[in-house]
């Protein structure tokens, strides 16, 4: 079920942006198959299976890509396939005979999917990197963090995830869309550096402008503006506000009961410390449930910070779905949703070298050699 079923895509195990592509276009309804190896599991970080979230709504087969008849199996899934990804340096594929000229050999119409750090080319392209070093090129980390205080890495978000894997997604079906309609394939060379420049679309025209201090937190959207910031409660939990436009900021300071003036006015930067202070002490006078009470579901712009473990139990969460549980593991569902062609509810991650994925690819002929091929190279390595 979902938008995109019918799509089979080949996925080669990696680590990050690569296997998160892969979960987004399976939760989308798409087929995919991850050729895997036996490594550490995704981050580096030991774990059960069934925690790598990134591995869910597929299956997985190990092999030898040293193996030419392995190499020959795989080249002839791509030839069915509406798209490959790939997550190594630049001319890994290549040396294992599997580059873009050879895939699209076999298959013309193939979208091929190449997910980096650096790109395909450039100085930098066969350098190793992660997350922070991507975002730090593009200015992205300088922009994030208080003033006076050093960058702070936001997660993995605005790299690895949201430049790098959601960037490979849009270009994988932008390039499954032309070659449906022209059968003429392509490689999409997806590069986080490129992704978390392009997520700074916005902060790029601010400064250009003038609007936008390269210091980071003296800025609306940074911590800088006292009327878009995080503050402690009097338990010790946060809350957030954002009222940016006036209307909302006049509710925000009717909520508090706070006169308007007596307060400095906000437009206006040097205003900012001592209106910080205002809020500072406010919020403080009242535990974070309390705030829920009096501002939540309100137009001030107004949320609870939350824990993982705390959003799990938020209403609104709950009533929409946004977290749900697969096999004891609280996890984000699929989005975004869809009225006409609703995805299924994700599998867990499945055990590697389960080939009955293979009926769907291959003639039953074929897919009775490619597991006998597993078996044979499963044995080879024990």
């Amino acid at each position: 079920m979902g938008p995109l079923s019918g799509i089979k895509i080949i996925e080669f195990a990696g680590i990050g942006p690569a296997p998160m592509a892969a979960m987004q276009l399976a939760d989308l309804g798409a087929t995919v198959l991850r050729i895997d190896r036996r490594e550490a599991s995704d981050l580096g970080v030991p774990r059960p299976h069934k925690y790598n979230l990134l591995l869910r709504n597929r299956s997985s087969i190990a092999l030898d890509l040293k193996n030419p008849d392995s190499v020959e199996l795989v080249l002839e899934l791509i030839e069915s396939a509406d798209a490959l990804i790939e997550g190594f340096r630049p001319g890994v594929m290549e040396r294992f005979g599997l580059g873009p000229d050879i895939c699209l050999q076999r298959n013309p119409a193939l979208a091929y999917g190449r997910m980096t750090g650096w790109g395909q080319s450039g100085p930098l392209a066969g350098a190793a990197g992660h997350d922070i070093n991507y975002i730090a090129l593009t200015g992205v980390l300088n922009a994030v963090g208080r003033e006076g205080h050093p960058p702070t890495p936001p997660l993995a978000l605005a790299g690895d995830f949201g430049g790098g894997a959601m960037f490979l997604v849009m270009g994988l079906l932008a390039a499954i869309l032309h070659a449906k309609s022209s059968g003429q394939g392509q490689v999409v060379d997806a590069a986080i550096i490129d992704g978390a420049a392009s997520l700074a679309t916005a902060f790029y025209g601010l400064h250009a402008a003038g609007l936008w201090s390269s210091e980071r937190g003296t800025n609306i959207l940074d911590s800088g503006a006292p009327y878009y910031d995080s503050y402690e409660c009097l338990d010790g939990k946060w809350i957030s506000i954002g009222p940016i436009e006036n209307r909302f900021y006049r509710k925000l300071l009717e909520k508090l009961e706070l006169d308007e003036k007596l307060l400095p006015l906000p437009s206006e930067k040097k205003n900012w410390a001592a209106l910080k202070k205002v809020l500072t002490h406010t919020f403080k006078t009242r535990t974070q449930s309390a705030w829920c009470d009096l501002l939540e579901g309100t137009d001030v712009c107004f949320a609870p910070v939350l824990s993982f473990d705390e959003a799990a139990q938020h209403p609104h969460l709950q009533h929409r779905g946004t977290l749900i549980d697969i096999d004891g593991v609280t996890q984000p569902a699929p989005a975004p949703r869809f009225s006409v062609t609703p995805q299924s509810r994700p599998t867990p991650p499945s055990p590697v070298n389960d080939p009955g994925i293979l009926d769907l690819w291959l003639t039953p002929d074929d897919a009775r050699r490619f597991a006998h091929l597993i078996t044979t190279c499963e044995a080879q390595r024990t």
